[in-house]
């Protein structure tokens, strides 16, 4: 490939009339922009340990009361984007959140779409539009961008959970805020129960079609195990048991930016997922899991999570022979098969 001219070649008094008008040339910078091949990464494989973080929310829990951090969060940041940048991919934002017994995260809606993936804990809820969503474990809870949410907790013991958002991209495009609210006026319960059966909707008087963008706002973790159970069983051979969280009425991604599924690794399985162009989260569940990203082996428990760069083979694998492990898996597809980028590689 041919050689591209450096800035150093040019005259130093070129280069500061093109500043001094705000002009940069593109052919210095034209190779690491456009990189032959393949894109230049700055998403690191790494993981977060659950055993090792807890400790630390839980001491962040006495440290800091809910009424001085609104949420209390410790944000799992990738080292390649620079843990100031808060991010764990380059448009996916995890963190652990903590909700003590008694407490209340107050009412509020933002631009970002966030998912809540419950880790541990009974007795919180999160209402989302007047809708209250009880929080169980593998429960996933979609917060979608514009709607008002708060969360509360009346248990006895604490509760954390995974926030998963799309922040980094809508940060980047200069369109992230958030608005504070008051406390919702509760309107309906588990209305997920509607869409409780596979292929079968609510249909009053005739007619289909919900009147929410987001008729679904809670997937228990209880439907979505029992479908892999079932699917396992039912089709054995089949390369990969695995479901995708998506809109009962229309089949679409549950929400607009990020994908988010739910793999079972059959007992003493080995999954080779190829090398696609959005990076990918992993949150074990249940079970015990290997996962091998490049160079990187990580050995997830219950509750670890770990992130894998794009254009990247994943190997996953169960440590048990003789228990199913269940994954939590969330990723940029949406945003790449929007912008038309999305690229699965040999």
């Amino acid at each position: 490939m041919q050689e591209l001219g450096r800035l150093d070649d040019l005259p130093l008094a070129y280069r500061e009339s093109l500043g001094a008008q705000n002009l940069v040339p593109l052919w210095p910078s034209l190779r690491s922009v456009l990189p032959p091949g393949t894109p230049a990464r700055r998403t690191q494989p790494v993981m977060w340990s659950y055993e090792a973080l807890r400790p630390l929310l839980m001491q962040a829990g006495e440290l800091t009361p809910i009424e001085k951090a609104e949420r209390r969060v410790l944000v799992l940041a990738n080292p390649g984007h620079g843990l100031e940048k808060m991010q764990a991919s380059a448009a996916i934002y995890l963190g652990m959140q903590l909700l003590l017994p008694g407490e209340w995260a107050p009412s509020h809606k933002h631009t970002p779409n966030a998912v809540r993936m419950i880790v541990e804990g009974e007795g919180a809820y999160t209402t989302v539009d007047g809708e209250k969503c009880p929080m169980s474990r593998g429960d996933l809870i979609l917060t979608p961008t514009g709607l008002w949410h708060e969360h509360g907790h009346d248990g006895k013991e604490p509760v954390v959970w995974l926030d998963v958002l799309d922040l980094p991209l809508v940060y980047y495009t200069e369109t992230s805020y958030a608005v504070e609210g008051k406390e919702q006026d509760v309107t309906a319960t588990r209305l997920e129960r509607n869409y409780a059966r596979g292929g079968v909707v609510p249909s009053p008087v005739f007619s289909r079609g919900s009147a929410r963008r987001y008729p679904m706002l809670r997937y228990p973790w209880a439907d979505a195990r029992a479908a892999l159970l079932s699917l396992a069983e039912s089709q054995p051979d089949v390369e990969a048991v695995q479901v995708a969280y998506v809109n009962p009425e229309n089949g679409s991604d549950c929400q607009n930016i990020l994908g988010f599924s739910a793999l079972m690794l059959r007992p003493g399985e080995t999954l080779n997922l190829p090398a696609r162009s959005p990076a990918m989260v992993f949150h074990l569940i249940e079970g015990g899991a290997e996962v091998a990203i490049e160079a990187s082996r990580f050995a997830l428990s219950p509750a670890d999570t770990c992130c894998a760069p794009g254009y990247t083979p994943v190997t996953l694998k169960n440590r048990s022979a003789s228990e199913p492990a269940f994954v939590f898996v969330a990723d940029e597809s949406p945003l790449h098969k929007k912008l038309g980028v999305y690229e699965v590689r040999a």
